[in-house]
């Protein structure tokens, strides 16, 4: 409660529920009174801690265990095992009694040196090499006094470094005051060009944000850089001293020969390792938190809605790939046209499309942004249909990955890669959520560093974020795929093929009531998943609503008490303007659910998402050669960074919008500014045409570049080939990717532009 701010019986009520095996989406929409409102961020981060305390108190049986089996379980020890708040603390108190490799200390102890070691430690008055001569043999091979002191000290070093206290302070000193620092591996100048920014650079850790940490990660493991953390060697040194020399005498200065090899030997390489992953993980929840938001606002981005659509996969030199799809998506034919160079087919194509929009009654056709974009749907809109057909560009990011999936050869067993794209671009348009589900969130390409990061962890945070896409929209269960259907709360994959399948057997589903015979849907996953699954146009009015079945007889006794029909209920403003809510509380009801209940009644199964927008780039801004500085343009953000935005404004290369440039105001995170699929206007800063980069902004007054130097690039504003291997965007994220503040370190430092100049000679 206090980590989280949330009140204890709020998170005792949330852990209760997910103990009887209900959703986060469940839990956030029907259980208000329960939790107390609790929304889903807030009940994720309670089921996250729970499991981090669950994997906790496991390491701490296991250590419970190994010391009861050693003999060495005391009531002191059980009594600061069962302390530990965390795992750093708690394996500081098990490393003395942990089994490890042969060391130097345990070998002077071997040799019967630990008596020599504690009267040393001790720091009494006492001349150390007579009290060392005691100690010399040769049979235990310890020649002199200096072996024999040599040895103490690699006993007293792992006491120092064995001590749970001296570990939580060196750790904190660790956390506080490390210095990240890397360097270029000789030899590798040259062909680890990419990450020169890094060649000899050094920052506060803890000023370091998350996409430089993972790039200089990057340049390490892919053996360009090397790079070392923490902070300085004195600073270290310094406090050991103080802890454990006690005095200065003869023994104390043996002892402060100890505390220096203790830590230049053991302890700074142990605090080293863990800042290592502590960073590592700061770093990559920061990335996958920027993942997640932009994958949340792609999948919730605006649904043209059930309209028949022409598909478009553009291509010159193969052509481009037509498909046309009913009002349902379902394909109803495709062909090969060749209207773009060097083909030039153009009147060819014009008449065939023209056919194909009258026998399909088109409504809209949807263009891949892929290579030909451009050009394809400057082709579409000069053909005259003879009626407004708009046509719109599509992103085709994983397009590829969908097409040669299970998924796609099972929908499309018969028909080739090209065909089975064009059909997600236009199904795209359709419904950009109800398609990417279909997906590896992974190569969409809206994330930052997504390939270098904990896949575990991502995979959890995007399963969520696709959860609750999935179920704050709802699912229409008559004509939702498998896929769609499988992230329903509560439902399984297997489930979700069993509801496909009853639905193909016995038709569609005439009442949520007919959910519960299909195979493997018991009582409890009809109750997490009911309210999630919409029937229109059913036996119940009610079953098309985000109402949950277990509230249905309360709209009943609201409408009977009023002496109408639930329908009628539904559909007079008037009648539920006469409802009384405080009637209807009752003890496992409270105004929460009903007011819930009555928002919906207003606007049954609504869709939370934005109405579709037309939107057009600049005509006659096709490729980057068209581009000049002082260009306004609109443009469409593809993907959203720590240290800025993508804007894709219609010449096959994103440009960057950098933190600095995406406001008149100051920005700390650009998600509170923009978002992906958000139409905004941007200003065209630079651009440099060798290295395919372009810079933007949207301030009211942009910043003008004042030097000529070659640009340097942190991220790349990358081409849109979505055919790359993964289905990663080479343009959206990059070596690194620019930062936030400069540290404070005069020198020169990689930039937090992909112009590095740019950033040099202007930062506000």
């Amino acid at each position: 409660a206090s980590e989280t701010q949330i009140q204890p019986r709020q998170i005792l009520a949330t852990a209760r529920l997910f103990e009887e095996g209900a959703t986060v989406p469940f839990i956030a929409r029907y259980r208000k009174e329960a939790t107390g409102n609790l929304d889903e961020v807030q009940i994720i981060a309670i089921r996250d801690r729970l499991e981090q305390l669950k994997e906790l108190d496991a390491r701490r049986e296991a250590i419970l265990k190994s010391l009861k089996e050693q003999n060495k379980l005391t009531d002191d020890l059980l009594a600061k095992v069962m302390a530990a708040e965390t795992l750093s603390k708690l394996e500081d108190i098990y490393l003395p009694y942990r089994p490890k490799r042969r060391t130097r200390g345990m070998m002077a102890k071997e040799k019967g040196l630990e008596p020599l070691a504690s009267v040393v430690f001790a720091q009494g008055e006492i001349d150390p090499d007579q009290e060392a001569a005691k100690y010399v043999s040769a049979e235990k091979e310890v020649p002199d006094t200096a072996t024999a002191l040599a040895g103490a000290r690699d006993i007293i070093a792992e006491w120092i470094n064995e001590d749970a206290e001296a570990r939580a302070e060196i750790r904190e000193l660790f956390k506080n005051e490390s210095v990240l620092r890397s360097k270029v591996i000789l030899g590798k100048e040259d062909e680890g060009a990419k990450y020169r920014d890094y060649f000899d650079w050094s920052e506060p850790l803890a000023q370091a944000p998350s996409h430089r940490v993972l790039a200089i990660r990057r340049g390490a493991n892919e053996g360009f850089l090397t790079f070392r953390l923490g902070p300085e060697e004195e600073r270290g040194i310094e406090a050991l001293q103080k802890r454990f020399v006690q005095s200065a005498n003869a023994a104390s200065r043996q002892v402060g020969l100890a505390v220096t090899d203790c830590y230049k030997r053991l302890m700074a390489l142990s605090m080293e390792t863990e800042m290592r992953l502590e960073s590592k993980k700061t770093a990559e929840s920061d990335a996958i938190v920027v993942f997640a938001e932009n994958l949340r606002n792609l999948l919730l981005a605006s649904p043209l809605g059930q309209k028949a659509v022409l598909g478009v996969d553009p291509g010159l030199r193969t052509g481009c790939k037509i498909v046309c799809l009913n009002q349902q998506g379902k394909l109803l034919e495709h062909c090969a046209l060749y209207p773009l160079a060097p083909h030039n087919r153009v009147e060819e194509a014009e008449a065939a499309m023209k056919i194909l929009a009258q026998r399909h009654s088109i409504e809209a056709i949807a263009v891949g942004n892929g290579t030909g974009g451009r050009e394809a749907l400057s082709f579409v809109k000069g053909i005259d249909f003879g009626r407004q057909i708009p046509a719109v560009m599509v992103s085709e990011s994983g397009a590829s990955v969908y097409s040669a999936s299970e998924v796609a050869r099972e929908e499309f067993p018969n028909e080739d890669l090209t065909v089975r794209g064009a059909v997600s671009i236009g199904r795209r348009l359709m419904d950009p959520l109800a398609e990417l589900v279909k997906i590896d969130p992974k190569s969409i390409g809206v994330g930052q560093y997504q390939h270098d990061v904990d896949q575990r962890a991502l995979k959890k945070s995007l399963d969520d974020v696709v959860v609750s896409c999935v179920n704050g929209v709802g699912v229409e269960v008559n004509t939702a795929s498998k896929q769609l259907i499988s992230y329903v709360a509560g439902l399984s994959d297997r489930i979700a093929e069993k509801v496909v399948e009853r639905r193909d057997q016995e038709g569609p589903f005439k009442s949520r009531k007919e959910l519960l015979k299909v195979a493997g849907m018991g009582p409890k996953t009809f109750e997490q998943a009911a309210g999630f699954m919409r029937i229109r146009g059913g036996e119940n009015p009610l079953d098309a609503s985000a109402v949950h079945p277990e509230s249905y007889p309360i709209v009943e006794k609201m409408a009977a008490d009023l002496g109408r029909s639930v329908s009628e209920l539904m559909s007079d403003a008037g009648l539920r303007g006469q409802i009384q809510l405080e009637n209807y509380v009752s003890d496992s009801v409270g105004l929460p659910t009903l007011k819930d209940i009555m928002a919906e009644l207003a606007k049954p199964g609504r869709d939370p998402r934005e109405p579709f927008e037309m939107f057009s780039f600049t005509e006659g801004v096709n490729e980057m050669t068209d581009l000049k500085p002082g260009m306004k343009l609109p443009g469409v953000v593809t993907n959203v960074a720590a240290f800025g935005a993508f804007v894709d404004i219609g010449v096959h290369q994103d440009g960057l919008v950098h933190i600095s440039e995406l406001s008149d105001n100051f920005v700390s995170n650009p998600h509170d500014v923009v978002k992906v699929q958000q139409k905004v206007q941007v200003t065209v800063m630079e651009v440099d045409l060798d290295r395919k980069r372009i810079s933007l902004s949207m301030k009211t007054q942009p910043g003008h570049r004042v030097s000529s130097k070659p640009a340097a690039q942190e991220g790349t504003s990358g081409n849109r080939d979505r055919r790359d291997q993964g289905g990663r965007r080479s343009g959206n994220a990059g070596v690194s990717g620019g930062g936030a503040a400069r540290p404070p370190k005069r020198r020169e430092a990689p930039s937090n532009n992909p112009f590095e100049d740019l950033l040099k000679d202007w930062n506000p």
